[in-house]
């Protein structure tokens, strides 16, 4: 593999599509400088002015509908920390439907953002008293008087640990540990109401004792099960559609806590270079490297295009977040990409004038190479719009 496959390679995978000048610095800069620039964290961001959504359920949808096109434009810019930000709203999958609140989203995310970097501890400490989080998985309703243990179920399941690592009893005490937590909406914070916390002791995950928010993150992330859970669900999107092996697991774990580490050290296993040409693109990270490849702004219609793709961010499916990998690759989503990918070769004359021929649509898109049946395909192709819409909907876009 050359150096420019797999600097290339490395660019499809941390960012939200390479563009080719992009690809031509990596390879100058070698890959592991490369490495190095995309998992350097970013600083914060200021958030959209929203203004006030009333009461109105048409207002919060304008509000929802404005973050959601912000959010798109800053990941546009292609950078690997925004790239890192999504991957952990789909593992922290909350969703603006049932939250309500677009500020709170947004909230989430700057919390996304400033930890999701760093240690898992910090992360995890500070998701637990999200308000999104809290509203999304009914924390608040969890008093002592009335327990709920959805919230301290799914951070176990979903979030940290995985099944099976925990038991029944383990879910009971944490969501003891996790009563009185309310959410004030219009401070968009949440805080602890002692008479609706239940503070006595409680054994949880093979510790007695007393017990808080704080206490019960640091169990979580020290617990066996946490960086081999969190590995694979790093690898899962960033690598492949198929697990990693149980060395390939057992090596990045035994980087530590740091996502930042954890993806060095994925990036560089011996196993990442073979996953090259088999994860299928998120509708979201396939509209925005075409945008960024064809050198267009994100579309008006940007956020109905993905809602025909399957895949509007601030809106996952469920607490699980959405598909991976092959779930993508129905007919119906082609159908939907092809469509999608002609609106955007409409407005990107100048790309198309560089598409001429296959060998040039793979240069733009940041493809290796075409399979004999796609090649063929494309050399038959005259009309350079056909030609890059194709292009677009290949499987060798689509799966990268």
């Amino acid at each position: 593999m050359t150096e420019r496959t797999q600097v290339s390679h490395l660019l499809r995978r941390l960012t939200f599509g390479p563009t080719a000048a992009e690809v031509d610095a990596a390879a100058r800069a070698g890959y592991d400088a490369t490495l190095r620039r995309l998992l350097t964290p970013a600083g914060p961001v200021p958030g959209p002015d929203l203004g006030d959504p009333g009461d109105a359920k048409e207002q919060r949808r304008d509000q929802a509908t404005a973050a959601t096109r912000w959010w798109l434009e800053l990941m546009a810019g292609g950078n690997a920390a925004e790239k890192l930000t999504f991957f952990w709203h789909g593992h922290w999958a909350t969703s603006v439907r049932k939250v309500r609140s677009a500020p709170l989203m947004i909230g989430q995310l700057a919390t996304l953002r400033r930890y999701g970097h760093g240690d898992t501890g910090a992360l995890v400490r500070a998701m637990l008293r999200d308000p999104a989080l809290i509203l999304w998985l009914d924390g608040q309703k969890n008093t002592r008087k009335a327990p709920n243990e959805n919230l301290a179920r799914e951070v176990m399941e979903l979030f940290t640990l995985g099944i099976g690592a925990y038991t029944e009893d383990d879910v009971k005490a944490a969501a003891r540990v996790l009563t009185g937590w309310q959410v004030d909406r219009t401070a968009g914070t949440a805080r602890l109401a002692a008479k609706r916390h239940d503070p006595r002791p409680v054994t949880l995950l093979g510790q007695t004792g007393e017990c808080d928010v704080d206490r019960y993150a640091d169990l979580l992330v020290r617990h066996p099960a946490h960086l081999p859970f969190l590995t694979r669900r790093l690898w899962l999107r960033y690598a492949a559609g198929a697990a990693p092996s149980e060395a390939a697991t057992a090596r990045i774990a035994g980087a530590g806590r740091s996502t930042t580490a954890l993806l060095t050290a994925l990036c560089t296993d011996p196993e990442f270079a073979a996953t090259r040409g088999t994860l299928v693109k998120q509708p979201v990270e396939w509209l925005l490297g075409a945008v960024r490849q064809l050198g267009v702004p994100v579309p008006e219609q940007a956020v109905g295009m993905l809602r025909g793709l399957g895949q509007v961010p601030l809106r996952p499916p469920s607490v699980g977040g959405w598909p991976v990998d092959r779930a993508w690759l129905t007919t119906s989503a082609t159908v939907a990409r092809l469509r999608a990918a002609q609106r955007l070769v409409a407005s990107a004359p100048a790309a198309v004038e560089r598409a001429t021929d296959p060998e040039a649509l793979a240069h733009l898109l940041v493809v290796d190479a075409w399979t004999d049946r796609t090649y063929a395909v494309l050399r038959a192709v005259k009309d350079p719009r056909r030609l890059l819409a194709l292009g677009l909907a290949s499987p060798e876009y689509t799966v990268h």
